[in-house]
């Protein structure tokens, strides 16, 4: 959900893609730095629905003969083969450099019948046929001319809720929404509030100790550690609840958004290909540094970022080849 505090405007994401406002926020897409030091030229694929420079992930961008580069989404899992077939032949018949897919599952089986759920973990057993798929057209299209790296990797895990956890704010002692000039806390674990004028202090004391599970900051105040709150979208008041508690009425049974040291917060990293070394298994690191992993393979300098190459570094072999993220 994308919001406005200005405005009180809230818009689901897929409403925002083709509209600069939303997407400008100081950071650049992988993408659009590689276009910007090799070249400025860019395609637009049309048949992925992209139509705009910075915010659309649907774009090909052609710097110069020998790069390329593609991101493509995907949102139903149901065609991700049809998918993999599509940049594989972008891969094999325009010799592109990165392509970066994304699968929808099984995040949302997961949302709505729990992670723990049979359907999730089926689920589960297909997304690994699918990859299956992936490793063995990689393997097709390997040549002594064309190698590639594979990097599987997601943004977040997923947490049990049950509808006993339910945090209600309406039902807070000396909390009322007639105070609040914009909030956003219908999206599961974690609450955006902006006080009307001179009710600031008077909203934090009444929510602060309304419930074990619940926290609540300023945002001048809000842990350090989660690197969110130093941002001018960022609202006065920045609420989060304990893992397996949502706040206000969400219907799914699975969430995420909770505080990223919980175990089922965590996500997984594979990656394979000439570029790394075969048979190591690292320790966790924060998934902030796959970007400078990822300008690395490609050759370009990076933007400034929160991560570091030295986090990934000692992964990485000699060799080069193109590269692939699946997320």
């Amino acid at each position: 959900m994308w919001f406005n505090t200005s405005t009180g405007q809230k818009l689901p994401y897929y409403n925002t893609q083709a509209k600069s406002a939303w997407w400008d926020n100081g950071s650049l897409p992988i993408w659009i730095t590689a276009q910007r030091q090799v070249s400025h030229q860019n395609t637009t694929l049309p048949e992925l629905g992209g139509d705009h420079e910075r915010g659309s992930p649907h774009q090909l961008v052609t710097p110069k003969p020998n790069w390329h580069g593609v991101f493509c989404i995907s949102h139903q899992f149901s065609s991700s083969t049809q998918n993999i077939d599509t940049v594989m032949k972008w891969f094999v018949e325009d010799d592109l450099d990165f392509v970066a897919l994304y699968f929808g599952e099984p995040d949302s089986t997961g949302h709505k019948f729990g992670p723990e759920s049979q359907k999730r973990k089926d689920m589960v057993r297909q997304v690994d046929r699918t990859v299956g798929y992936l490793r063995s057209r990689i393997e097709e299209n390997t040549s002594s001319n064309r190698s590639f790296n594979l990097i599987i990797t997601s943004d977040h895990g997923m947490e049990t809720v049950i509808k006993e956890n339910e945090i209600h704010l309406r039902k807070v002692q000396n909390f009322s929404f007639s105070d609040i000039q914009f909030e956003l806390v219908d999206y599961g674990p974690s609450g955006l509030l902006v006080p009307k004028p001179g009710k600031l202090e008077q909203v934090y004391e009444a929510l602060k100790d309304a419930h074990p599970k619940l926290h609540v900051y300023k945002k001048e105040a809000f842990p350090k550690r989660f690197h969110y709150a130093n941002n001018s979208r960022i609202t006065p008041l920045v609420l989060y609840s304990d893992p397996g508690y949502r706040i206000k009425v969400q219907q799914n049974l699975g969430e995420h958004g909770f505080d990223n040291a919980h175990m089922n917060m965590k996500t997984i990293f594979r990656a394979v290909g000439p570029d790394f070394r075969k048979g190591l298994e690292v320790e966790p690191f924060e998934s902030v540094n796959v970007y400078a992993l990822l300008c690395e393979l490609l050759q370009i300098t990076p933007e400034p970022h929160d991560g570091s190459l030295d986090a990934t570094k000692y992964m990485l072999a000699k060799n080069a080849g193109v590269t692939f993220l699946v997320l």
